[in-house]
């Protein structure tokens, strides 16, 4: 009957494990574009913009902070094809409609790594999702706040790339109105995820020009597509800004909603406002970001909002700019889109590393990091970078683990002990604690012993989880055999299933419990850890398998040395 039983287990185990691996064929991936938005390289873009993205200007903020109104019959005639903009690490498109980014893919990081010749998209006009890096001029004279809406600049050619041997791209659209003349400048960079946008206003009126700048992200609620799917791990998608106050201060797409609830209200002032010296906002996603970052030397008014298509909106309006009759001026910010590097970050603004999440153990997790990328600047390899860290983590908390390990050691030592008391006095509840605690001190056991110690090390483990979860450097970072990206799960589970055996094995180190019940409780323990860390990117699995191995290891060495000194006093 037992062999029976165990053969029914063993064809369950199988089965099932053969479901999850077709399951995961099936609907573990990312899916690729639609066949009517292909995305790879330049040949994604589309001719034109779509209608939705080709409204006045409905999205656009006033100079005064106030809620802006056009008229929804006034629509500037949309432009019948994207300016096209190359780089070795950008492919943008820019809609000559307001001069807008509206579509902008990251050929050095593909979607999938099965497919490196699909780019990641992190700009889209609406093909899968709405998401932009716009960007104006407003204010008494600004031209994207006319009634009629957005200006409709020129450009001498549609395709613009950064050839070999060149180190600088710049792009130039033209827009005349009433006697002005503007010059919407984007400045590309070799190798640099940041490129600059700067308005020239020369003023050939008769009249003063004011006006303001604003720059703005403005995106749909839709899901993240840089999250893996089906880890069941979810990070931050959302805005981000910086104040003197905070200089990482998230508002998340929660928050604008109430904000938006509250001005449907009655409460005009309901939105995010505040006036900052520089600064930058951003929207964070999972491995990447996008920012824009303010001229240091001006003030700007910080806002969030959503627009009459319930789109989120996170920017900010610069300071009024008055240029004379026949004179020229010009005025810009900075546009950052791309992975979550630090050292990039780091150099654009002050706090803008910080969308790199950690969590609120940043402090633990921003050394754990820098420590692991000089690892890596050794080994070369990010998986054995982790076992290595891994082997260090637990060289400086070796004193706590051996002391923890010692007192189960000596729990299970007496284990027999406690099971004799547990038969003489049955039931009764209060005389069995007594006892138990009677004989803990004449041990000299610390029945808190062996938590106390697993506790102080939690804040540790827990930032290592965030560190190797949210940098972006793990993403598509092969280690060896079927494990090709430590940023995803195991394609196969082998992972997940060491990890649960391992589990296994040290539990069966631990003393039993006296409690039926929570012995019983125990013994699922590895599984139902098993099947959560089936969806977990492979490199925290690697982290916790090296990590339960060196404690076994550990464990298994004091259990055994005090059981030896038990029996030889016994003796």
């Amino acid at each position: 009957m037992d062999i029976q039983r165990s053969i029914l287990i063993v064809a369950l185990a199988i089965v099932s494990y053969l479901m999850v691996l077709q399951w995961n064929q099936d609907y573990g991936q990312a899916a690729l574009p639609t066949a009517s938005a292909p995305a790879a390289n330049t040949a994604t873009l589309p001719d034109s913009a779509t209608p939705t993205q080709q409204a006045a200007n409905d999205d656009v903020p006033t100079a005064d902070n106030t809620e802006h109104s056009a008229p929804a019959a006034a629509q500037v005639a949309p432009s019948n094809e994207l300016i096209r903009v190359e780089t070795d690490v950008l492919n943008l498109a820019i809609d000559p409609n307001g001069g807008d980014i509206v579509q902008l893919t990251l050929p050095k990081y593909p979607r999938r790594q099965d497919r490196p010749d699909v780019p990641f998209q992190l700009f889209d006009n609406g093909n899968e999702r709405l998401y932009q890096a716009q960007s104006g001029l407003i204010g008494t004279n600004g031209p994207d706040a006319r009634p009629t809406g957005r200006p409709l600049y020129s450009a001498t050619q549609r395709q613009y790339k950064l050839e070999d041997g060149q180190d600088q791209l710049v792009v130039e659209l033209t827009f005349s109105e009433n006697g002005v003349n503007y010059i919407k400048r984007f400045t590309l960079t070799r190798g640099k995820y940041d490129l600059q946008v700067a308005y020239r206003i020369d003023n050939q009126s008769a009249q003063a020009w004011n006006g303001s700048m604003y720059a703005q992200l403005k995106r749909d609620g839709s899901a993240d597509p840089s999250s893996s799917t089906a880890t069941g791990v979810s990070t931050y998608l959302g805005a981000a800004v910086w104040t003197p106050s905070e200089p990482y201060k998230k508002i998340s797409t929660k928050d604008i909603d109430k904000q938006d609830e509250k001005r449907r209200e009655g409460n005009p002032d309901a939105w995010f406002k505040e006036s900052v010296s520089g600064g930058w906002v951003a929207w964070l996603q999972h491995y990447f970001v996008t920012a824009w970052v303010a001229d240091k030397g001006q003030t700007n008014v910080i806002q969030t909002r959503k627009d009459p298509k319930g789109n989120y909106i996170v920017g900010f309006v610069g300071s009024s700019l008055a240029v004379p009759a026949g004179a020229q001026a010009e005025t810009s910010a900075t546009l950052y889109a791309g992975p979550k590097v630090q050292d990039h970050l780091k150099e654009l603004s002050p706090g803008l590393e910080l969308t790199v999440d950690y969590g609120f153990l940043w402090f633990i997790a921003q050394p754990i990091f820098w420590l692991l990328q000089h690892i890596h600047s050794i080994l070369g390899n990010w998986g054995w970078s982790i076992i290595a860290l891994t082997v260090l983590i637990k060289l400086a908390f070796f004193p706590l683990s051996a002391a923890s390990y010692k007192s189960m050691a000596r729990m299970r030592a007496v284990s027999p002990k406690l099971q004799a008391l547990k038969e003489q006095f049955g039931d009764d509840r209060q005389k069995m604690s007594q006892a138990m605690m009677e004989l803990y001190k004449k041990e000299k056991i610390n029945p808190l012993g062996g938590c106390l110690p697993i506790l102080v090390q939690m804040p540790v483990f827990l930032a290592l989880y965030w560190v190797l979860l949210e940098s972006v450097e793990m993403r598509q970072a092969p280690w060896m055999f079927w494990i090709t990206d430590l940023s995803i799960k195991d394609p196969f589970f082998i992972l997940p299933i060491i990890m649960g055996a391992t589990m296994f094995i040290q539990q069966q180190l631990n003393p039993t419990p006296p409690d039926p019940m929570q012995a019983k409780v125990l013994k699922l323990m590895p599984i139902i850890f098993t099947f959560f860390f089936l969806w977990f990117p492979a490199g925290l699995v690697v982290y916790w398998v090296v990590n339960n191995c060196l404690s076994i290891a550990q464990q298994w060495y004091i259990t055994r040395k005090i059981e030896a000194a038990t029996k030889k006093a016994a003796a």
